[in-house]
């Protein structure tokens, strides 16, 4: 392979690979350059995403809301909260197994570190999601609800599940390089997750010491959920939510690091 960065030709619209090595803003370069191709000379750009998560919760809440006989003041803002946040986690995680795979071309030619192509796929998903959290406020303001303190932890909350997200990327993109049948196993994945965890509907309608209770507690997705829906719904994320949260961060990056280090110098031939 040849040593080189790239460069964006705006006449051309691709990428030119010159000179020495330099990594700084390939990931997000590249990330960038994906979004801007995916909506070419569509006048509204990005904002379809956002305009078609509007139109899904606002049907999903007022169908959902008379299943569930819920007020649609409590209702609509956890539905939206949850909505934008889970398709944060499954788009992500469906675009994590083609981190590597997609690249194939520069992984072949340019000597670029393995994790610019992960940081590449985790911030594409960011900006989109970025784009859908306007609605969020404009939810809460119709239905006159302000976030309270505990918005807070939003922050570390988001930390969290970058962190989650950025090593389930990395780990599902080697093993989709190597075994081309993990994209359409995980599609499937999560689908089955998006009913088992509770997006559309309470976690307080299961039963504490229920079996139900604690198949949900033992569900990470639920608890990536938690931490970024709780503070924005005016409460605070329990230590279970927390703790939970980061053991999978940490049992996540020490996997997904000793298998990157074991097959490192096989991602260039499996994609």
């Amino acid at each position: 392979m040849q040593g080189g960065f790239l460069s964006y030709d705006p006449r051309t619209g691709i990428f030119l690979s010159m000179g020495q090595p330099s990594h700084s803003n390939i990931a997000l370069t590249l990330a960038w350059q994906d979004i801007r191709q995916a909506y070419r000379r569509s006048a509204v750009g990005p904002f379809w995403l956002t305009i078609g998560m509007a139109l899904q919760i606002v049907t999903m809440g007022l169908v959902f809301g008379l299943i569930f006989k819920t007020e649609l003041t409590e209702y609509l803002p956890f539905l939206a909260t949850s909505i934008i946040f889970w398709g944060l986690i499954s788009t992500a995680i469906n675009d994590g197994c083609m981190t590597f795979i997609s690249s194939e071309a520069m992984i072949k030619q340019l000597e670029v570190p393995h994790y610019q192509y992960v940081v590449r796929t985790v911030w594409r998903n960011l900006v989109s999601a970025g784009h859908n959290l306007v609605i969020l406020p404009l939810v809460l303001l119709f239905f006159w609800r302000f976030p309270s303190w505990t918005l807070i932890g939003l922050i570390p909350g988001l930390v969290i599940l970058v962190l989650n997200i950025s090593w389930l990327v990395w780990l599902l993109g080697m093993m989709s390089a190597r075994f081309r049948d993990m994209p359409p196993i995980v599609s499937s994945v999560m689908t089955i997750a998006f009913y088992v965890t509770p997006v559309m509907w309470y976690p307080k309608l299961i039963e504490n010491n229920s079996l139900a209770h604690l198949l949900i507690g033992l569900n990470p997705l639920y608890h990536w959920l938690q931490i970024v829906r709780l503070p924005i719904m005016g409460q605070w994320p329990t230590w279970e939510n927390w703790g939970l949260g980061l053991l999978s961060a940490g049992i996540g990056w020490a996997v997904t690091l000793m298998a990157y280090k074991k097959y490192r110098n096989m991602i260039a031939y499996w994609v």
